[in-house]
């Protein structure tokens, strides 16, 4: 009798997406709300793109530079730990064996079921500091080139990000209008990303929407608002 393979889907790029999610949603936010902020006190749209550029230029080096960094120490990090794991299962390996164990009792295997185990990772040590590192820390091997690629995807997702609702400012003359028009574009800019984040990382991606149109709205609502208000 035929069966229909069974294919699992499974989202297998959490970190690329974070990424893009963490430079997009600054992106769209921080240049909208001070292109927002500027319109209130000025009456020039070059100023407002000037203003705008400089933001997008400086957001996106500092926001790739932290994202190059927290990899960094998200890798140096593992590997600390991974080297004080394989110290470990030298100096004092029955401690380890039974924190092997305990995570296998916590699976509801019993004694004569974990050892076995327990004797073939003794042979293997490095399948075992692999699963101390994994099940025992919580601590996934980082990709060599994680950081570079954090920081280059951060980085370019804040300049797409920025150019959306900076593009009103670019194209058309009058301030008013530019206003008006960069609000409509963010915040069904914010809409879409919002609910494309929702789908990737299985959230409700209606709820999703609805959070991110708030948050950025609020965002260029505030700063637009106290720009009129000081100048």
């Amino acid at each position: 009798m035929p069966t229909t393979p069974h294919i699992e889907k499974h989202f297998r790029a959490p970190e690329r997406v974070r990424d893009i999610v963490i430079g997009m949603s600054d992106g769209l936010t921080v240049p909208f709300a001070l292109a927002a902020g500027l319109s209130g006190a000025v009456a020039s749209n070059a100023i407002v793109v000037t203003g705008g550029l400089a933001e997008i230029v400086a957001g996106s080096i500092a926001m790739g530079l932290g994202g190059y960094l927290a990899a960094k120490t998200d890798a140096e990090h593992y590997h600390s730990e991974r080297l004080r794991e394989v110290q470990e299962t030298q100096a004092v390996p029955e401690k380890e064996k039974e924190e092997v164990a305990e995570v296998f009792r916590g699976y509801g295997l019993n004694h004569e079921q974990i050892e076995p185990i327990l004797a073939a990772f003794q042979a293997r040590t490095d399948y075992w500091v692999d699963f101390m590192m994994r099940f025992e820390l919580g601590l996934e091997k980082p990709e060599p080139t994680r950081a570079w690629k954090s920081a280059l995807t951060i980085g370019l997702s804040y300049i797409v990000g920025g150019f959306i609702p900076l593009s009103s400012y670019i194209l058309l003359k009058s301030p008013p209008v530019a206003l008006l028009t960069s609000i409509g574009v963010t915040l069904i800019a914010l809409f879409g990303f919002g609910y494309v984040k929702g789908h990737f990382t299985g959230t409700n991606a209606l709820r999703s929407s609805l959070q991110t149109v708030l948050v950025g709205g609020l965002a260029g609502a505030a700063a637009f608002f106290i720009a009129r208000w000081i100048s």
